[in-house]
Protein backbone atom coordinates (compact mmCIF):
# COMPACT_ATOMS: atom_id res chain seq x y z
CA UNK A 1 0.00 0.00 0.00
CA UNK A 2 1.02 3.71 -0.46
CA UNK A 3 0.51 4.95 2.99
CA UNK A 4 0.29 8.55 1.28
CA UNK A 5 -2.63 7.76 -0.92
CA UNK A 6 -4.35 6.42 1.40
CA UNK A 7 -5.14 9.68 2.38
CA UNK A 8 -7.35 10.77 -0.11
CA UNK A 9 -10.16 8.78 1.44
CA UNK A 10 -9.98 10.71 4.11
CA UNK A 11 -12.05 13.87 4.33
CA UNK A 12 -12.21 14.73 7.56
CA UNK A 13 -9.95 16.14 10.26
CA UNK A 14 -9.03 14.19 13.34
CA UNK A 15 -10.78 11.09 12.41
CA UNK A 16 -8.15 8.44 12.15
CA UNK A 17 -8.42 5.47 10.23
CA UNK A 18 -6.96 2.45 10.61
CA UNK A 19 -4.77 1.23 7.97
CA UNK A 20 -3.68 -1.87 9.21
CA UNK A 21 -2.44 -3.85 12.24
CA UNK A 22 0.47 -6.01 13.98
CA UNK A 23 0.03 -8.02 16.95
CA UNK A 24 -2.34 -6.13 19.38
CA UNK A 25 -1.52 -2.59 17.50
CA UNK A 26 -2.91 -0.67 14.88
CA UNK A 27 -1.61 1.53 12.75
CA UNK A 28 -3.67 4.56 11.65
CA UNK A 29 -3.46 7.57 9.99
CA UNK A 30 -5.17 11.23 10.34
CA UNK A 31 -5.38 14.60 8.81
CA UNK A 32 -4.74 17.36 11.49
CA UNK A 33 -5.79 20.66 11.12
CA UNK A 34 -7.05 23.64 13.61
CA UNK A 35 -7.10 22.92 17.50
CA UNK A 36 -10.15 20.63 18.33
CA UNK A 37 -8.69 17.93 20.26
CA UNK A 38 -8.89 18.21 23.91
CA UNK A 39 -6.12 17.71 26.57
CA UNK A 40 -6.40 13.93 27.30
CA UNK A 41 -4.42 10.78 28.06
CA UNK A 42 -4.36 7.26 27.80
CA UNK A 43 -3.86 5.40 31.07
CA UNK A 44 -2.77 2.23 29.98
CA UNK A 45 -1.68 2.92 26.66
CA UNK A 46 1.75 4.91 24.78
CA UNK A 47 1.11 6.78 21.81
CA UNK A 48 3.64 7.33 18.48
CA UNK A 49 2.99 9.74 16.40
CA UNK A 50 4.89 9.95 13.14
CA UNK A 51 4.59 13.28 10.64
CA UNK A 52 3.73 12.56 6.87
CA UNK A 53 3.56 16.01 6.08
CA UNK A 54 3.63 19.34 7.31
CA UNK A 55 3.60 20.61 11.38
CA UNK A 56 2.27 19.40 14.03
CA UNK A 57 2.09 21.20 17.30
CA UNK A 58 2.48 19.26 19.94
CA UNK A 59 1.56 19.76 23.72
CA UNK A 60 2.62 18.06 26.70
CA UNK A 61 1.01 19.46 29.91
CA UNK A 62 3.56 21.41 32.31
CA UNK A 63 6.02 21.67 29.37
CA UNK A 64 6.96 23.99 26.66
CA UNK A 65 5.47 23.38 23.38
CA UNK A 66 6.92 22.05 20.49
CA UNK A 67 6.44 21.55 16.66
CA UNK A 68 6.88 18.19 15.06
CA UNK A 69 7.98 18.46 10.96
CA UNK A 70 7.64 15.69 8.22
CA UNK A 71 10.07 12.40 9.39
CA UNK A 72 9.87 13.92 13.02
CA UNK A 73 8.38 10.88 15.48
CA UNK A 74 7.48 11.69 19.15
CA UNK A 75 5.89 8.94 21.67
CA UNK A 76 4.00 9.80 24.23
CA UNK A 77 4.23 7.65 27.71
CA UNK A 78 1.06 6.62 29.37
CA UNK A 79 -1.08 9.21 31.76
CA UNK A 80 0.68 12.02 30.09
CA UNK A 81 -1.92 14.70 29.38
CA UNK A 82 -1.39 16.04 25.30
CA UNK A 83 -2.88 17.21 22.40
CA UNK A 84 -1.91 18.66 19.30
CA UNK A 85 -2.98 21.11 16.67
CA UNK A 86 -1.67 22.54 13.21
CA UNK A 87 -2.89 25.52 11.44
CA UNK A 88 -2.31 24.41 8.07
CA UNK A 89 -3.65 20.86 7.05
CA UNK A 90 -0.93 18.02 8.40
CA UNK A 91 -1.06 14.17 7.39
CA UNK A 92 -0.03 11.72 10.57
CA UNK A 93 0.62 8.04 11.27
CA UNK A 94 -0.49 6.84 14.26
CA UNK A 95 0.65 3.38 16.41
CA UNK A 96 -1.49 2.80 18.99
CA UNK A 97 -2.65 -0.87 21.17
CA UNK A 98 -5.69 -1.79 19.98
CA UNK A 99 -7.51 -0.83 23.27
CA UNK A 100 -6.65 2.68 23.00
CA UNK A 101 -9.49 5.66 22.81
CA UNK A 102 -9.28 8.26 20.25
CA UNK A 103 -9.14 11.20 23.33
CA UNK A 104 -8.99 9.08 26.26
CA UNK A 105 -11.93 9.35 28.81
CA UNK A 106 -11.80 12.88 27.47
CA UNK A 107 -15.45 12.89 25.18
CA UNK A 108 -15.79 15.71 22.54
CA UNK A 109 -17.29 16.21 19.51
CA UNK A 110 -14.18 15.01 17.64
CA UNK A 111 -14.11 11.81 19.64
CA UNK A 112 -14.14 8.90 17.59
CA UNK A 113 -14.88 5.43 18.51
CA UNK A 114 -12.36 1.99 17.07
CA UNK A 115 -15.50 1.71 15.06
CA UNK A 116 -15.78 4.52 13.37
CA UNK A 117 -12.08 4.19 12.40
CA UNK A 118 -12.62 1.40 10.51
Amino acid sequence: MNILDKFNKIDEYFAPKIVGEVNDVYVKIAKIKGDEIPWHNHHEEDEMFYVLEGTLLFEIENEEPFRMYKGDLYIVTKGINHRVSSKKECKIMLIENKTTEHTGDVQSEITKSIADQL
